[in-house]
């Protein structure tokens, strides 16, 4: 398919700038693909949409402080993106400007010059092997690293002190995504207890959000794009579970884009969802032959991206289409600390 087929103009006000006031206040966009119909709602009633018996699915990667204001020997800024541990002193990181991080170059995090970094390798996709000189990473980052909000978001150099929370699903567990999953962001521990009360199962994997998975797609027939692999743990309990409920003729539901890649691509030789601890390099296009998620909840996606064509993959690009139409006339809320739809 072209990608021109997955790109739609977006209003620059209905780029959700913050969270909204309560994770629960979200505006939520039921699509039914079975009759192509649209419901408003907020977030707060979602146990009511679910059905006792649903399995919850939902990625509790923690998002770590990746991001980190650098500066070069002449005084210049750097942006560094920490996106990948390549040891305990060395990282692969995302910069910018690139220019002024070739290879033996050196950088200084802190007022105080106690953070340094050099540039020790280049990759084919243009990231670069950082090394620290004086410590860990972990620590640098645990010193000076800042919640990774998108550049959509004005103030992402500079984050509010809010984002370290909001930015951060209340159910994070293991660290490792350089980005939020964003779907779980609306989640109270209220409305997860609400959930549990009308008999739904709620399970947790770990996919942690790489790179590749905002990156936008650039070239023009769609299926021509690869998407990165990213690291993958669904747990035998919850491979269990989940074949337990299709077995039973019930739902599965996975909360995010990044669920749905881990439970698709944790069942892709069987059918059956196995137990993995590894990479995914699953990428999800029209034809897709979905063997475990039967609803997806998940926010609004950026055009020509690959979250975008995996949504138009499970509803049909015709309704996604459709939906965003009515979400954009509605004044929706957009992108990571906007609205959510649940497609079912």
């Amino acid at each position: 398919m072209e990608l021109s087929e997955f790109d739609y103009e977006l209003p620059a006000d209905c780029i959700a700038q913050a969270p909204a006031a309560a994770r629960d206040a979200s505006r939520l966009l039921l699509i039914d693909r079975a009759r192509g119909a649209l419901a408003d709602h907020v977030f707060a009633e979602l146990p009511d949409l679910l059905r006792p018996g649903d399995c919850l699915v939902v990625n509790d990667s923690r998002v770590i402080p990746a991001r980190v204001l650098a500066r070069d020997v002449a005084g210049r800024p750097v942006e560094v993106l920490f996106v990948e541990a390549e040891g305990e002193r060395r990282w692969r990181a995302l910069v910018r400007p690139g220019r002024r991080c070739r290879p033996g170059a050196e950088m200084i995090v802190g007022d105080d010059g106690t953070g340094r970094l050099r540039v020790v390798g280049v990759g084919d996709d243009g990231s670069r092997v950082l090394e620290r000189v004086d410590g860990s990473i972990a620590d640098l980052l645990e010193r000076y690293g800042l919640p990774p909000l998108p550049p959509y978001i004005a103030r992402h150099a500079a984050p509010a002190p809010e984002d370290r929370d909001r930015y951060q699903t209340v159910y994070a567990k293991p660290p490792g995504s350089v980005a939020a999953p964003t779907a779980g962001l609306h989640f109270t521990e209220a409305v997860l207890e609400r959930v549990r009360a009308r008999g739904i199962e709620v399970h947790g994997l770990t996919l942690h959000v790489g790179p590749a998975t905002f990156r936008p797609i650039r070239t023009n027939v769609v299926e021509r794009h690869r998407l990165a692999a990213e690291r993958v743990r669904v747990p035998e309990a919850v491979a269990r579970a989940v074949n337990q409920a299709r077995h039973e003729g019930r739902r599965v539901v996975a909360v995010g884009t990044t669920t749905t890649r881990a439970l698709e691509g944790a069942a892709l030789r069987g059918g059956e969802v196995e137990p993995l601890d590894g990479p995914v390099d699953l990428y999800i296009t029209p034809g897709h032959r979905f063997r475990v998620v039967d609803a997806l909840l998940t926010n609004f996606h950026l055009p020509r991206s690959s979250l975008l064509v995996l949504v138009s993959a499970f509803a049909g690009r015709e309704l996604i289409v459709k939906a965003y139409q009515h979400a954009i006339r509605s004044e929706y809320r957009f992108y990571s600390y906007g609205d959510a739809t649940l497609i079912e």
